[in-house]
């Protein structure tokens, strides 16, 4: 299923008794089954040639494949190999960058002492000054106590500070927004919403990421409770959103009505829960979620509190059973659960113009290329796939729109009106199965998210 991506991309430096050979190692990485995307000349002499060969591999064992592949060409030989994406992040991916000159000494007397003073009496004096006159109009902390970063699951605190530092510098790229990575050598809940409060002041907002569940419902119910700035968890709000607004227009392409159609969410984690609150509150008149479980319903006396909820608010029709008898019939699947959970049979089964988002990263719920079979329209979380659901499209944007107005909260009707702005990207004339949400590098996305939350949360401040 996975194909050779740049986050597998390496550099070989080979060295070529002769320059024929040059099309025997190209040859030979495509044998093995990766993509070559560069090749460079180092070094060419009459006795030999050196080249950098740019490739892309599947993981890190078949790029030492690649390399194999490569070496056992006579005359060939692979003086060393570089990990590219290991490369970019040498020495992280974040700086602080000065916004002000440096250059006099009265440059230095403002910024600096003792000029600085007056700035901190008139914050003394009032603090909600500090929102103009500090880095905290524009600021958010990214917050993550390492316990479920992306599929690799409970690395801690400093192997999940490369994924913060990538989550920081999409809120610079897309919305420039000044983002800082927070990781916490904390997985206690009172401890974490305890170390969030006491640096809240210096942040416009907090984006909770990689917490698992269900601490991440506590943590986010009581810094919300208690902050005056918005806290977001992206794990759930932001792939919400983007479900949402990927399944409106997905429904405008079956010509299908939210109301009308039954949809199964697969996976009541984090995301899972987050996307059914999301679909109930739009409109959605049946919702099935299941879990390791099997259907959820009234009746399980081991539900935490939020299963509960969940068991209690969906499910009109009293289906029981697992994932066969939930999806049966069913118009859309939502899958964020984990890899290869659903069978040709189970895609079979579902109703005329089936929808399927099969969203477990690296490795979906079923292969694409088998729901494209039977479903209508198919959704992702890969790069590599039409229609990626990724929350960048909406966590730039939506911060953008809350710090533009120093909103203080956020609430089902913002998020609402971000999923509506983002699904509305996508012109009538544009739509079609295999696009459904716009590129994250469309430069229409974050104004149009920011916007829409922008006129919800100036309704809130006004209130």
């Amino acid at each position: 299923m996975s194909q050779p991506s740049a986050s597998f991309s390496v550099t070989m430096r080979v060295q070529l008794a002769e320059t024929r050979g040059v099309g025997s190692i190209t040859t030979a990485v495509g044998d093995a089954g990766g993509v070559v995307t560069a090749l460079d000349v180092v070094e060419s002499r009459g006795d030999h040639l050196v080249v950098d060969l740019t490739c892309n591999a599947v993981d890190e064992t078949h790029a030492s494949a690649l390399r194999d592949a490569v070496d056992a060409i006579p005359g060939a030989h692979v003086r060393a190999m570089s990990d590219r994406t290991l490369l970019l992040h040498l020495g992280g991916t974040l700086s602080v960058a000065p916004r002000v000159p440096l250059k006099t000494r009265d440059d230095l007397s403002m910024a600096y002492t003792p000029g600085v003073a007056r700035v901190s009496r008139a914050i003394a004096a009032d603090p909600s000054v500090a929102r103009n006159l500090t880095i905290k109009r524009n600021t958010v902390a990214v917050v993550t106590d390492g316990s479920a970063v992306l599929g690799l699951g409970n690395i801690g605190p400093a192997a999940a500070l490369p994924v913060m530092e990538g989550k920081a510098l999409l809120f610079k790229r897309f919305a420039d927004v000044d983002a800082w990575p927070v990781c916490l050598a904390t997985q206690d809940a009172d401890e974490i919403v305890r170390i969030v409060e006491c640096i809240a002041p210096v942040y416009g907002g907090i984006n909770l990421e990689d917490i698992a569940a269900p601490r991440c419902f506590e943590v986010e119910r009581r810094l919300r409770r208690s902050l005056d700035i918005p806290v977001f968890h992206d794990d759930q709000h932001g792939t919400a959103v983007v479900v949402l607004a990927a399944l409106t227009n997905a429904l405008r392409v079956v010509d299908k009505a939210l109301k009308d159609v039954r949809i199964v969410v697969l996976g009541v984690g984090a995301a899972g829960t987050a996307i059914t609150k999301l679909l109930l509150r739009e409109g959605a008149g049946d919702v099935v979620a299941v879990d390791r479980q099997g259907i959820l319903v009234e009746s399980m006396t081991d539900l935490d509190e939020t299963r509960r909820w969940i068991a209690e608010n969906t499910n009109v029709d009293g289906l029981t059973g697992g994932l066969s008898e939930a999806i049966a019939g069913a118009d859309v699947l939502i899958g964020v659960s984990g890899p290869n959970l659903v069978t040709e049979e189970h895609l079979a089964s579902m109703g005329k113009d089936a929808i399927v988002f099969a969203l477990a990263n690296p490795d979906p719920e079923v292969d694409p290329a088998l729901a494209r079979r039977h479903a209508a329209v198919v959704a992702t979380g890969r790069s590599d796939e039409p229609n990626q659901i990724n929350n960048v499209l909406v966590f730039p944007g939506l911060f953008r729109g809350l710090l533009n107005v120093g909103a203080r909260k956020i609430t089902e009707e913002l998020e609402i009106a971000a999923a509506r702005a983002l699904a509305a990207v996508v012109a009538e004339h544009e739509l079609s199965p295999a696009y459904i949400v716009p590129t994250v590098f469309s430069p229409a996305v974050v104004p149009a998210v920011s916007s829409a939350v922008e006129a919800v949360a100036r309704l809130g401040l006004d209130a």
